[in-house]
């Protein structure tokens, strides 16, 4: 799957375990009490009746996961885990159902090669958030499936999902009396340092040997269902016009950038373009964050998650990425 092995990993406690708690029963409605241009993460229901989904990062940043379950069109529901890593940047959606057995996840307080470990009640196991990875314990070697959630600004889903529905904050707790002020994980975005070293100031020391790309350089990471990987660089597909097609594993896809967001779908029949800041092709006016069009046809997004590079090297090893 990847160029690195558990072996090689830097595996280190920098909390106790549930220090940084889960949200393990999510109210949705529909205010925010954040800004416009506050990043979510977008889930869309199996059901088509159902409302999509929005969680803020700005909540996700004092609790690294969120437990879930969203409706199937058959009736029935998926576990799913929303998971975050701010020293990863990386945010992933994941599919929880391992052996026919839904898992719950916890923050473990761990850190692989300075992305989050998380761990499931269910087993004690441990994974790589980045990865899906189960590094340790019984279900060591098992991969969680990603599920598609792209990353975006509130603003640009509440105007794509008018009926969408918002994670809530927990009632109790230090967040809570805190009103999810921002976290100060801010000013660790603008620093050129990387890792738990760069957030803290502390920590294992690495180093970035090459030159095409910096550490925290934003990164969309495909990986569809069929197999195969390859990262999009935000840079190289702002290069290219903000539309950049490849094949990855066995799946055409086309990768978007925008102002809202990067974006990744199988490639259609047509060629799609970027004009007058609109998403256009075959006729019609695209939609990214719904993959809409404005005649009512559907783009099918592809698997895919948001990290920094430094993050999607160590997982996928440093020829993963697509450079023009």
């Amino acid at each position: 799957m990847n160029d690195s092995s558990e072996s090689a990993m830097n595996v280190i406690s920098v909390l106790p375990k549930d220090a940084i708690p889960s949200i393990d029963d999510p109210t949705f409605g529909d205010d925010y009490f954040g800004d416009p241009d506050d990043e979510v993460l977008i889930v869309e229901p199996g059901d088509e009746a159902s409302p999509a989904r929005a969680y803020p990062i700005r909540i996700l940043n004092y609790h690294e996961v969120v437990n879930d379950v969203v409706p199937t069109a058959d009736g029935g529901e998926d576990p799913i885990a929303i998971t975050w890593c701010p020293i990863c940047g990386s945010a992933v959606v994941y599919e929880v159902t391992v052996g026919g057995r839904g898992l719950t996840f916890g923050v473990s307080g761990k850190l692989a090669d300075d992305d989050l470990v998380l761990y499931d009640r269910e087993t004690d196991s441990e994974w790589k958030q980045s990865t899906g990875e189960c590094i340790a314990g019984e279900l060591a070697g098992e991969l969680l499936r990603v599920r598609p959630g792209p990353m975006t600004t509130y603003a640009a889903f509440r105007e794509a999902y008018p009926d969408g529905t918002v994670l809530q904050p927990e009632s109790e707790g230090s967040a809570a009396a805190s009103g999810y002020a921002p976290s100060g994980y801010e000013a660790y975005e603008e620093r050129e340092a990387f890792g738990l070293r760069g957030m803290r100031g502390e920590g294992p020391e690495r180093e970035w040997n090459r030159d095409d790309l910096d550490p925290k350089t934003i990164v969309l990471g495909v990986t569809p269902a069929d197999g195969g990987a390859l990262g999009f660089p935000l840079p190289v597909v702002e290069a290219a016009g903000g539309v950049v097609a490849a094949t990855v594993g066995e799946t055409d896809v086309v990768v978007l950038a925008t102002d809202d967001g990067l974006h990744a779908f199988e490639q259609p029949a047509f060629e799609l373009r970027i004009e007058d800041d609109s998403v256009r092709g075959d006729g019609a006016t695209w939609t990214l964050t719904t993959g809409e069009s404005s005649d009512g046809r559907r783009l099918r997004r592809v698997e895919s998650r948001r990290l920094y590079a430094f993050a999607w090297q160590d997982g996928h090893g440093p020829r993963s990425f697509h450079f023009l």
